[in-house]
């Protein structure tokens, strides 16, 4: 809303070369705002706004760009503007971005860093695509069990900035590994003299590195929770998980889920910026599938061919048989996906899924053939389009 409202305005400013009036519109704006502006600006005009931000705003909202805007406006920035933007994203955002990119892209951005944030960088990118560890910041809070709550509130006062989230901290031991987890508040309603041993209650949960992003979801619905912490194949606890980034992984899984729903095969890229062949390539393969249905239903009408010459009549329900027919079939293949997305079904439950669609396809078929009969039964009375044999009809 913002950027369909200021888009102009910011234009007409950048043509007069007015930039004091856009720092005083910016000075007001959220990050988050800030970014739908510029996604409304043309790419020439996103380089300038970028360069009239200060320099936290500027990496701050530059997070909150989709991934085809931050790739054009880095292609568009000169080498120092970039590596100002990609040294301050957080490492997950930047990790996001990174694994959009070409190599030879990826290759140069990576020399850019700063020698901490490459060895961060370096990390993420070593684990797996699709899992927990591409997912994950390196950027909490991390406590001991022998401190007090004065030192826990001493420790994140200096080095809570430095943090993607303060909502939890993360009791280790002297090798690293998670004993627990303890939310913020209850070093707030402590006495300061009380030890971290005597607050927490070892029960947390914990993801691994090799954890696939999609189950995680399911994690994060089940114990509601905002952020999870990750742990190595040792135990050590190597970075967390924020809600932020669990929203995103659940949006593209559902966008692929209602893609497949539609009959084609999930884009994996935004529809404006998907090759034209490489989407014809996705929907043909399934329509193709469709098509060679169909043909099997035309085989089966075909050997009704005697009975609809015999009594023409009987082609008016052709159309209404192949609706329904589409109609269920969109029903059953909707009920399934959804419940294979949501884990209620497995490819192990394949005849349990068969039995009761072929239960439900002759029950549905019954309860319609039955609406049918009467129809006919109740219009024969008003009408002769079906003869005096409508009770064969």
């Amino acid at each position: 809303m913002f950027g369909q409202l200021l888009g102009p305005e910011i234009e007409a400013l950048i043509k007069e070369k007015n930039f004091v009036a856009i720092k005083e519109i910016f000075s007001d704006f959220a990050p988050v705002d800030l970014a739908e502006l510029i996604s409304e600006l043309k790419a020439e005009d996103r380089v300038v706004v970028f360069r009239l931000l200060p320099h936290d705003l500027a990496g701050s909202t530059f997070e909150y760009l989709n991934l085809e805007d931050q790739k054009s406006l880095l292609e568009a920035m000169g080498q120092e503007d970039a590596v100002k933007i990609i040294n301050d994203m957080s490492p997950d955002d930047r990790t996001a971005l990174l694994e959009e990119l070409p190599s030879s892209a990826v290759t140069g951005l990576l020399k850019l860093l700063k020698p901490d944030q490459l060895s961060v960088a370096k990390q993420l990118l070593g684990y797996p695509e699709k899992s927990v560890g591409r997912l994950m910041t390196p950027d909490f809070i991390a406590i001991y069990d022998d401190w007090t709550v004065k030192e826990v509130l001493d420790h994140v006062r200096q080095h809570g900035h430095d943090s993607e989230t303060l909502n939890v901290l993360y009791v280790i031991d002297k090798h690293g590994n998670l004993i627990d987890d303890v939310r913020i508040r209850e070093f707030l309603i402590h006495p300061l003299e009380t030890r971290v041993k005597d607050i927490r209650d070892s029960s947390f949960i914990a993801l691994k590195v090799t954890d696939l992003e999609k189950d995680v979801v399911q994690l994060f619905k089940k114990y509601d929770r905002t952020v999870l912490p990750v742990v190595d194949s040792e135990g050590r606890l190597v970075g967390i998980v924020t809600i932020d980034d669990i929203i995103d992984v659940a949006e593209k899984a559902a966008t692929e889920d209602i893609q497949k729903l539609g009959g084609s095969e999930a884009l994996d890229e935004p529809y404006n910026t998907i090759p034209f062949w490489r989407m014809v390539k996705k929907r043909a393969s399934w329509l193709i599938v469709l098509f060679l249905g169909e043909m099997l239903t035309a085989t089966a009408m075909g050997s009704f061919e005697e009975e609809i010459e015999r009594a023409v009549v009987l082609a008016l329900f052709v159309p209404l048989i192949i609706s329904s027919g589409g109609n269920s079939g969109s029903q059953a293949s909707t009920l399934i996906i959804r419940a294979m997305a949501l884990g209620e079904v497995t490819l192990r439950n394949w005849w349990i899924v068969m039995r009761k669609e072929i239960m439900a396809g002759l029950t549905l078929g019954s309860i319609l053939g039955l609406i049918g009969f009467f129809r006919i039964a109740i219009w024969s009375y008003f009408s002769s389009i079906y003869g005096e044999h409508w009770f064969l009809v």
